[in-house]
Parts: structure tokens; sequence; C-alpha cells
């Protein structure tokens, strides 16, 4: 898992440098000599290598410590998938708000979405109460809604901008609506679930959510492609075409051989699989603090960096 961390950062970095050091380069910001470039390299090389060496400590703790035997193994992979995800997400949301220009930080950022689209697929496998978690799922969106919308407009209304909460929500809906169809035998029945299907992802255009259309259908493409053979290969071309070839946002350009490129920032995502992967599939063993911990992270820490702003 540090691994992922270090990868991405150092991909991070050497963009950065390629883009400070090439005519594309806004005029404000300056750009990189050979000296400049240099120093910036290797100063930030020397925080990535902190953080790898604080991830290797975490995990030589796990391997020392007495971990429960039902977390053990594989069921802890997820467990430190979803901490690594909110740890991305606090420095995704820190170059918005807080300490903006640091891009590197964006770029580890965008992990932490398919990291939580993933455990909400999961969730709807091992889930025993599918009505308490869609109902568990809309309660924090809507409890995140006003923190969402202060972090990110200084409002407390923002009709053109939803938390990410509702995009997990519509991806969990749309695969029970999909289960729900597979198991449903009488053809004449299927439209009522077409119909549905189609709502949601209308309103998942429409709507304004976080990550939009394709972010649901992220949350999708992890649950259909699940016990696909090869489901590694099949999910690594979903995510560049997902992430690298529709997502529209933010570019980092670069100029190789004297032609320019675009790299879509959000095609670091595709780094996400390596933790994912990592999980085996199996539950684990329940706890509430921790069920509810992950929730109530995303609407706490996002009033917490809006009241650091102030």
């Amino acid at each position: 898992l540090p691994l992922i961390t270090t990868n991405c950062a150092v991909l991070g970095v050497a963009l950065t440098v390629v883009q400070k050091s090439s005519p594309f380069a806004a005029a404000a910001d300056g750009m990189f000599n050979l000296g400049e470039a240099t120093v910036y390299a290797f100063a930030t090389s020397l925080g990535f290598g902190l953080a790898m060496v604080l991830f290797a400590g975490l995990r030589e703790q796990l391997a020392l410590n007495d971990v429960p035997k039902a977390f053990k193994g594989i069921p802890i992979a997820l467990v430190t998938a979803g901490i690594l995800a909110m740890a991305f997400m606090i420095c995704d949301h820190l170059w918005a708000k807080v300490v903006p220009g640091n891009d590197w930080m964006t770029y580890i950022g965008r992990l932490t979405f398919p990291i939580f689209a993933f455990m909400i697929s999961e969730g709807f496998i091992h889930t025993s109460n599918l009505k308490k978690y869609i109902l568990r799922l809309l309660g924090f969106a809507l409890v995140s809604e006003i923190p969402f919308n202060l972090f990110y407009s200084s409002r407390w209304f923002n009709p053109y901008h939803q938390n990410v909460l509702f995009t997990l929500l519509l991806g969990l809906l749309a695969i029970t609506v999909i289960d729900k169809s597979r198991k449903c035998k009488e053809k004449k029945d299927r439209l009522k679930y077409v119909v549905a299907l189609t709502l949601i992802c209308l309103a998942s255009t429409i709507g304004f959510v976080d990550y939009g259309f394709w972010g649901m259908i992220m949350v999708v493409m992890f649950y259909i492609l699940r016990d696909f053979p090869f489901a590694w290969l099949a999910q690594l071309v979903a995510m560049v075409m997902i992430n690298v070839v529709m997502f529209e946002g933010l570019v980092i350009p670069v100029e190789i051989l004297g032609k320019a490129f675009e790299i879509p920032t959000q095609s670091f995502a595709v780094f996400a699989l390596i933790p994912i992967w990592l999980y085996g599939g199996k539950k684990g063993k329940s706890s509430k603090f921790m069920q509810y911990g992950f929730y109530a992270f995303y609407p706490v820490h996002m009033l917490i960096l809006y009241l650091l702003d102030l």
C-alpha cells in the first residue's frame, strides 16, 4: 500500500516539474530553471520518502500487533484502504481550500473516489439489511450537504453542486435495480427496472452530484465486473476509459519531444486499483464504530477545514 502513494507522488512531481519548465507554464507562476527544478524535485522527494517510511511503519505495526482474527490477512487490507482513502481525501481538500497551488495533493486525492465506489459495491454484496444501508447513506448525504456547501462555496445552500455521498447513493440504487432486474423472470416486469435505471442516470447528470454520471457508473462497474474472468483486467480497462477518456476536468499540460500533450489529473484515479486488488472479497468483522466513523469523517473534516479557512 505505501507504493501506491509513492508511485503517484513521483509521477506527480515529474509532471509538475515538466509543466513548470515548459512554455505552457502560466506567466503569473513563472517557469522553473534547471536549478529550481532540481531543488523542487529533490526537496519534494524527501517529503515523499518520509511518507513512505511512515506507511512502512504502519504495515510493520499491523504485522507485529495482535490483530483480531476476523481482520487478519485480506480483510484488514480493505480497512486500511478505507483509511488511506480518507487520507487521500484530506490531501485533495487541503489543496482545494487551505493550501492551493500544491498540485501533487490533488493528484493523490484522485485515488479517493474509486476506493469508496468499490467499498459501496462490496457493501451491497455483504450487507445484511439493504434498506438500512440505503437509508444510512441517504442520511449522511443529507447531513453532509451543508458542510459540503460551506466548504466549496461558503454558502449554506448551493443547488449546482451536491456532495459525493449522493453520487455513491445513486450508484448503490443503480446496482440494486440491476440486481433486482437480473432476478426478474417476467420480461414485461423488467420495463420498470429499465425506467428506474434511466431515472437514476438522469439524476446523476441533472442533479449536479460530485463526479456526475461517470462517478455513478464507477460504482456500477465494480459491481458488474466483480465476478468476471480476469476481473482485474476488465477493471483496469474500465477505469482507464472512465477516468482518462470520459472524465472532463483539470489537465496537466506537458511537452514531450516538442509535442504538447494534456494529461487529465483524474487519470491518477487508475492507481486506486492497487489497494483495491489487495482486497479478496471477505467481509471481515462488523464494527459499528468503524462503519459510522467512515461516514461521519466526510462532513466533519470538511466543516473543520472550512472553519480553518475563515
